[in-house]
């Protein structure tokens, strides 16, 4: 956790320019609103015309500060910028606010190809701004405490680490079949799409060792046309469908049981694209819901078996080999109760670390005595939106403290550090792709 009060050069509130008015912008919208003295949100620009009202609203962002069209944001107008839009755009963005001199903070993935990566790592370096990838896993209060364990060698000496990211089953169905991240050629493949701040987290508990050869194995297993039950016959929505109550996979139970809890965060603000807002009992809620499902276009309704452009592993394994031989290996899985609670065990040569992205024990070999570590949860988003188990918070607090203070050190890695475990993954899918175990 960062101290908040450490000394900063410019003691007025950061202000920062949100591009991409959706989920993550608001986890991050509120983080601001919540400590006013760090930082402020001061322009918005979001081409969805309901997104861009609300967010403003919010924020009390005049007018002539809220933007359609990211090309219009004049240089000077605050410190940092936010990019959290679709993947695919955050390479022409970042390029962009890097040449008008703002600070960014990247949503995670940082971009969908390596050559883009690579054109945002020059632009950065050649503007000299401060930069920040929404690898979120290693600013909780978990991932620190066990970084300072590790770091002060209790364990020994890592051998081996296990990372496992259960997505959950409906997490998958809504984000990965149904939603934006489910087709490779619209955004990219899913190790990257969800993954990518995984791989980052076991590069960060590695370190400083590099990473040398990977491989993996994965596929689209389940989501697809001939995996769907007998029962649905050939319906191509969920609302028709005979099976809609028992389906795990049902976008009525998913998407209605919410709206008629009066629930219009996640995911059924996705489903909703901002239209909720403006509803003010769970009937109506309902009624929007429904209708919604029905569009063809949203694609939110359809049944995950019949969804024709779905293309992306809904399953994967990668194999890190870094240098001395030691060892991790990722599993990325649609299919568990479980939602994101990841899960890491570490093998040292005096101990042995095993952690929920809540609590860790740590074991000793030499006194055989194990102990509970419980780091404090900081993340005060209760709205229904992901923490992250406090790494909302913790890297809006390292930003803000990065870009007031003008020093990149805050952030605990820079673009270049971003832009590796980036060309990781991609060859982890590369190998998976061709069969084969890609040299680094």
């Amino acid at each position: 956790m960062l101290k908040t009060d450490s000394p900063r050069i410019n003691q007025a509130p950061v202000t920062i320019i949100v591009i991409g008015a959706g989920q993550r912008a608001t986890i991050y919208g509120n983080w601001a609103l919540a400590h006013p003295a760090l930082a402020k949100v001061v322009a918005v620009c979001e081409s969805n015309a309901k997104r861009q009202a609300n967010y403003a609203a919010v924020h009390a962002i005049d007018a002539a500060h809220r933007y359609s069209e990211y090309k219009n944001i004049p240089a000077g107008l605050a410190d940092a910028a936010i990019v959290s839009t679709l993947d695919q755009s955050h390479a022409d963005i970042v390029c962009h606010l890097a040449s008008l001199g703002y600070h960014i903070m990247c949503e995670k993935p940082m971009a969908t190809a390596l050559s883009d990566c690579e054109r945002m790592r020059d632009a950065i370096l050649a503007s000299k701004v401060l930069f920040a990838c929404g690898h979120v896993l290693r600013y909780s209060p978990y991932t620190r405490a066990l970084k300072a364990v590790l770091d002060s060698g209790e364990i020994g000496e890592i051998i081996n680490i296990v990372h496992i990211e259960p997505v959950g089953w409906w997490h998958f169905a809504h984000s990965f079949v149904r939603g934006n991240w489910r087709n490779e050629a619209d955004s990219s493949f899913s190790l990257m799409t969800k993954c990518c701040h995984d791989v980052d987290l076991v590069l960060h508990f590695f370190n400083p060792l590099r990473a040398v050869r990977v491989s993996s194995f994965g596929s689209l297993s389940h989501f697809k046309q001939s995996k769907k039950p007998i029962e649905a016959g050939n319906v191509k929505n969920c609302l028709d469908c005979p099976i809609n109550t028992s389906c795990p996979y049902s976008a009525t139970e998913l998407y209605i049981t919410k709206a008629k809890e009066f629930d219009k965060g996640w995911p059924v603000s996705v489903v909703c694209g901002g239209a909720e807002v403006d509803v003010d009992n769970a009937a109506d809620l309902e009624d929007l819901v429904t209708e919604k499902l029905r569009d063809e276009e949203g694609g939110y309704g359809k049944c995950v078996y019949e969804i024709e452009d779905n293309d992306v592993c809904d399953q994967q394994v990668v194999n890190i080999e870094f240098e001395g031989g030691k060892t991790a290996s990722l599993t990325m899985v649609a299919f568990t109760e479980a939602v994101c609670q990841r899960s890491t065990r570490i093998h040292g040569t005096k101990g042995e670390i095993i952690g929920d992205m809540s609590t860790f024990s740590v074991y000793n070999f030499g006194t055989k005595k194990k102990r509970i570590v419980n780091p404090k949860n900081a993340d005060e988003m209760t709205d229904g939106t992901s923490s992250h188990s406090g790494g909302d918070s913790g890297i809006m607090e390292a930003f803000v403290l990065a870009v007031s203070t003008g020093d990149q050190s805050k952030m605990g890695c820079d673009v270049n550090d971003v832009f590796n475990s980036h060309a990781l993954v991609f060859a982890a899918e590369k190998a998976r792709v061709n069969g084969t175990i890609i040299k680094l």
